[in-house]
């Protein structure tokens, strides 16, 4: 399924509903749209940011990447904003965040009614610290952050390469790379465990977005899509908890559209525990957002076996998978 990388749609018939009439069987074809997206050339921008080394904030491979997701997001025609700050770590000291966000604005007139963005987003830093490791001397290294950090990040860039691939947009699109979401509290620290010092970038974001529109406006989007941990070759996305909160009837439109494409092994029909993740912060900023993301209830930490150690390497991305949720946040866009 993967590999396709030519330009505009090609429409195929990827769904079939059997109607059993009192004459016979009838069958019903329901036709889609399959979006041009190439697993090919996400699964090329996950390796280019491993090539990078891990992206711990404050790192020379965090500050390298940061930079060529700028020049990415510009060469594909987006007009990127840098939003910067400081939150407190989890030892109270002042944490620097770069949020990078690339504004694909709509092509139409501006006689006709703009429609709301859509938001779109993963996070660019890797974990600092192997907490998952079963050897106590293997938590020290960074993690690599192939699928934890590197594969939302990648298929959110061959979007946004499609994106600009368009002559004419009508929808406009925001791509936000959030920085600092997974440093939170390690394991190894003695003092209080707490769940806000995970996703600072999305936390400042929440916090800017509130003070610019108020704490109850009408959402400035129309709603979002969190990508997180979307590339193992197994990878199952349930319907996350606080995703069906906030924002179900999008959580519902993403998961019929996934099915129509024929990507029903991978966005299941059953709940996940609630999970605390960037899209929680911006769906208390008033932002309906979803969170696709590789849950594993076989793991009593309830995400896969290499989820923050070492093994969070290449190995465990696949291009199938890249593919089916690219098209599946694509086909979103396109209707």
């Amino acid at each position: 399924m993967y590999g396709r990388s030519s330009v505009g749609h090609r429409l195929i018939i990827i769904a079939m509903a059997v109607v059993t009439m009192s004459c016979g069987k009838q069958v019903k074809h329901v036709s889609v749209e399959r979006p041009a997206f190439s697993g090919d050339s996400a699964y090329a921008f996950v390796e280019k940011q491993l090539a990078f080394g891990p992206r711990v904030p404050n790192s020379k491979g965090h500050t390298d990447c940061a930079v060529w997701l700028i020049q990415e997001l510009r060469r594909f025609g987006a007009e990127v904003e840098l939003q910067k700050g400081t939150l407190l770590d989890y030892a109270g000291r002042p944490q620097q965040i770069i949020n990078i966000i690339g504004h694909f604005y709509s092509t139409e007139s501006s006689e006709n009614l703009p429609l709301a963005p859509i938001l779109l987003c993963a996070h660019y830093d890797t974990r600092a610290w192997c907490d998952e490791e079963p050897l106590y001397e293997d938590r020290a290294y960074n993690v690599p952050g192939a699928n934890d950090g590197a594969s939302g990040v990648a298929v959110l860039l061959e979007v946004a390469r499609q994106i600009g691939l368009k002559e004419a947009r009508k929808q406009p699109v925001d791509i936000i790379f959030f920085d600092c979401e997974d440093q939170g509290t390690p394991h190894s620290y003695t003092g209080k465990q707490r769940e806000d010092t995970w996703c600072l970038g999305s936390q400042l974001f929440a916090k800017n977005y509130t003070e610019l529109y108020g704490a109850n406006a009408v959402s400035v989007y129309r709603y979002g899509i969190l990508l997180d941990m979307v590339g193992a070759p197994d990878a199952v996305f349930p319907r996350e908890m606080y995703s069906l909160q906030y924002a179900q009837n999008d959580v519902e439109m993403i998961w019929r559209r996934a099915k129509a494409l024929g990507y029903g092994r991978y966005f299941v029909d059953k709940a996940s525990f609630p999970i605390t993740d960037d899209h929680y912060y911006l769906n208390l900023a008033g932002i309906p957002c979803v969170d696709i993301i590789h849950y594993d209830s076989n793991n009593a930490a309830g995400f896969a076996s290499w989820w923050h150690t070492r093994q969070d390497d290449i190995q465990n991305v696949d291009k199938t998978t890249l593919q089916a949720v690219g098209e599946v946040v694509l086909s979103v866009l396109d209707n």
